[in-house]
């Protein structure tokens, strides 16, 4: 894996989240966002004691708000859902600044947003504080199965491999002129990201046989699952 201190999303530091056990980490974000998913919308007492207790996780933590701010653009999908719920559900309508919405579509896409933003910044201040290393340990103390705990650290090892593929790949067509502006270009978009999955997954071929022949069985010795 590439970088000082692990994948990208980590925030280096010393805070006590930062110390605190990965497994229990873990632990504590899944039952934080069985709870905050469980709570009706209207317990809003609740969820803005959720939302004030992952403020204080974050504080504690010492990761700049800006840093998780940044990556939590992962969530605008599930912005606008939550935001055309409203416009294309039935039922009963009210007028909400002007635009007549359906009170059950507004009411479950409310819900929508305040648990995937809650869930995703949480999310992202277990990867800010966490390494991945010690994540998959964490992960294996949990009883996770080995070959979903192999696949997540393959996945983290070579991440980086293949996005640095997709950014030679796009230096390669800007240098050919290049410039993805309309519909017409989504082909050559299209066949780039098809040769990038041949590639990536050629790569995963020869790693395997390579495992293999080093007489891999399923199993990694410890210390290398990582």
């Amino acid at each position: 894996m590439g970088g000082a201190h692990g994948h990208r999303l980590h925030f280096h530091g010393h805070s006590p989240v930062h110390r605190a056990p990965a497994h229990l980490k873990v632990v504590a974000l899944v039952v934080y966002m069985l709870g905050v998913v469980a709570l009706p919308l209207s317990w809003w007492p609740a969820l803005v004691a959720a939302a004030l207790l992952l403020a204080g996780v974050v504080a504690s933590s010492r990761v700049p708000p800006t840093y998780l701010l940044k990556r939590m653009v992962v969530e605008t999908p599930v912005v606008v859902s939550a935001v055309l719920l409203p416009l294309v559900a039935h039922g009963p309508r009210t007028e909400l600044l002007g635009v007549e919405v359906s009170e059950s579509g507004l009411h479950a896409g409310a819900k929508l947003l305040v648990s995937a933003t809650l869930g995703v910044l949480a999310s992202l201040t277990l990867a800010a504080t966490t390494e991945a290393q010690d994540l998959l340990r964490g992960l294996t103390r949990l009883r996770v199965p080995s070959l979903l705990v192999q696949i997540m650290g393959f996945m983290v090892r070579y991440l980086e491999v293949v996005t640095d593929d997709l950014r030679r790949m796009k230096v390669a067509r800007e240098s050919r002129g290049f410039s993805a502006r309309d519909p017409r270009q989504w082909p050559v978009l299209a066949r780039s990201a098809g040769a990038l999955f041949i590639r990536s997954f050629e790569r995963g071929e020869r790693v395997h046989l390579a495992m293999l022949s080093r007489g891999y069985t399923g199993t990694l010795p410890p210390g290398r699952a990582e």
